[in-house]
């Protein structure tokens, strides 16, 4: 499949890094946002099940299972942009979420000139223990207590 010449390339984006003491500042504040983020998601997950599973329902539903499935697709959608909404504002901090189920958002730092990202995890007590190249597979985690962190020059990194 060939490439419409027409779209342009992905723009480089600028992004803040964080330093470990910075991190550690607004972990409460980002918990708080990955608690919110779950919440929506299960919420949306559990509406849009509820919908599906009354329009599989075999024979022609009734008036208050049709009144029901439309309530549960409404309360999905509107758990899903109450989910983008804090997801938004993540993203102003440049912290992404991973995962919002399990709880885990990425922090981004820098180690030298190479960007890494700090694994937040919600249901870990120490909820910054694991950091992450960006370059290495999603899955690899390294202890945070051998690491060598040094903040970029401006605080920021293009990615």
């Amino acid at each position: 499949m060939k490439r419409n010449r027409k779209e342009s390339k992905r723009e480089p984006k600028t992004i803040q890094v964080w330093t470990q003491e910075q991190a550690l500042h607004v972990l409460p504040y980002v918990a708080s946002i990955m608690s919110s983020l779950r919440e929506s998601q299960l919420e949306a997950i559990r509406h849009d099940l509820k919908a599906k599973r009354l329009s599989e329902k075999e024979g022609r539903l009734s008036r208050t299972e049709i009144i029901a499935q439309q309530d549960a697709f409404a309360a999905a959608q509107q758990a899903e942009e109450a989910l983008y909404a804090t997801l938004e504002e993540l993203h102003e901090l440049d912290i992404y979420c991973l995962d919002p189920v399990q709880g885990l958002a990425l922090i981004p730092f820098a180690v030298g000139d190479e960007l890494a990202w700090y694994v937040f995890d919600l249901f870990d007590p120490k909820a910054l223990r694991h950091w992450r190249y960006h370059k290495d597979p999603i899955e690899t985690r390294r202890s945070i207590a051998g690491a060598s962190i040094q903040p970029a020059g401006d605080g920021s990194v293009v990615i």
